[in-house]
């Protein structure tokens, strides 16, 4: 298995990420937009996660050409970011972030089918690759943090630009794992999500996500607004990637012990408490600092469970598209619910009230997840 090529991947793709997600609501913020508007915005990077790996997914498995879509997402993505640097104003950033983000969301969940099929019978070590994704994040929110104390808020595209430019790179060094000989071409993805228990799983993923972007797009902007400056709240977003490469390291012998399905029932509970904690606690460094570290569980325990059950519940030359349906439903049309949600929530109600929104919906998704979401997931 090529180790080091494949985490490459992962560390450019989540390091962009780790600049883009923390600081690009202070900066659209720095250019005068308001909390709704910003909300709108962030909510048209993640939706475009909605369409985009749907019909990849859909190219990848008939074309049989998975790398090939990762790599020319990949670049297209650089173009599309670039748009960001002479667009300006509420519309035309909203077109630069939909061209960027339909590119850009090509290539994640091809690259995670192609990371199953080089992990062959070992799919519960897809944690340890995926946790150079963490520690890139990591570098980059802690890096970008410090870069800000000493410089202005207009860094934070060229951070991107130079990241996405190393995402590009990277699919060059990646080699091809194509499905195995004798796998269907046409494997049907509807008989696939007429599994038991197989929507209700897919229903927690949105829900879940859907509380995470509320998080996403204003955790940084909640935090200015109480006081803490750049450096504390880069290293507050750190801290809970931290805690996710920790968690990573575990996750094979926890998913041995427990099985994916309760996995996901501990970290959709646990979600709840976090996103309590944060929109009641904000004040406190203490809280907030109990709260990050949270996110092993809110995030990788979830994640990792998660994309190890699309692995096993759409097979063959299904891979693509479940993958990308799995993207398409909860990063996409979730975390743009709760880009938007978040958003209304802060202008007509404070920033606390969304915190406590999204509480309230991981809880709801617990409850999908414990009343609808088979046994069966984890006896195959």
């Amino acid at each position: 298995m090529p180790y080091w090529r494949l985490s490459g991947y992962y560390f450019f793709y989540f390091a962009s990420l780790g600049a883009l997600l923390p600081y690009w609501g202070p900066y659209l913020h720095s250019l005068g937009l308001e909390a709704q508007a910003i909300g709108v915005l962030m909510a048209i990077l993640t939706g475009s996660k909605i369409l985009s790996p749907l019909l990849w997914g859909q190219i990848a498995d008939q074309t049989g050409q998975r790398l090939l879509v990762v790599r020319l997402g990949a670049l297209l993505s650089v173009a599309g970011f670039a748009t960001l640097y002479w667009l300006d104003g509420f519309w035309g950033m909203a077109w630069g972030l939909l061209i960027f983000g339909f590119f850009w969301n090509a290539t994640l969940p091809q690259m995670e089918a192609i990371t199953f099929n080089h992990l062959g019978k070992r799919p519960a070590h897809y944690a340890l690759v995926r946790l150079w994704g963490s520690v890139g994040f990591i570098l980059a929110v802690t890096g970008l943090g410090l870069a800000l104390e000493q410089g202005p808020l207009s860094q934070v595209p060229l951070w991107g630009l130079v990241l996405m430019v190393g995402i590009c790179v990277s699919t060059l060094m990646v080699p091809d794992s194509p499905p195995a000989p004798g796998q269907e071409t046409g494997a049907s993805l509807s008989k696939a999500l007429r599994r038991p228990g197989v929507m209700a799983f897919l229903s927690a993923c949105f829900l879940m996500q859907l509380s995470h972007g509320i998080y996403y797009a204003f955790y940084s902007l909640y935090l200015e607004t109480e006081g803490y400056a750049s450096v504390a709240i880069g290293w507050l977003w750190a801290l809970g990637v931290i805690a996710e490469v920790l968690i990573f390291l575990v996750m094979p012998s926890l998913l041995a012990r427990w099985g994916a399905r309760m996995v996901l029932l501990w970290s959709l509970a646990i979600a709840a408490i976090r996103w309590l904690a944060i929109g009641l606690g904000s004040r406190s460094l203490w809280v907030l600092f109990l709260a990050q570290w949270l996110h092993a569980a809110t995030f990788g325990t979830f994640h990792v469970s998660a994309i190890h059950l699309v692995n096993r519940l759409f097979p063959d030359r299904t891979q693509g598209r479940g993958q990308a349906l799995y993207n398409s439903l909860s990063f996409g049309a979730g975390g743009a619910a709760g880009s938007l949600a978040g958003g209304w929530l802060w202008s007509a109600l404070g920033p606390a009230s969304a915190f406590g929104f999204a509480a309230c919906i991981a809880g709801i998704g617990w409850f999908v997840a414990w009343r609808w979401m088979d046994g069966v997931l984890d006896r195959e």
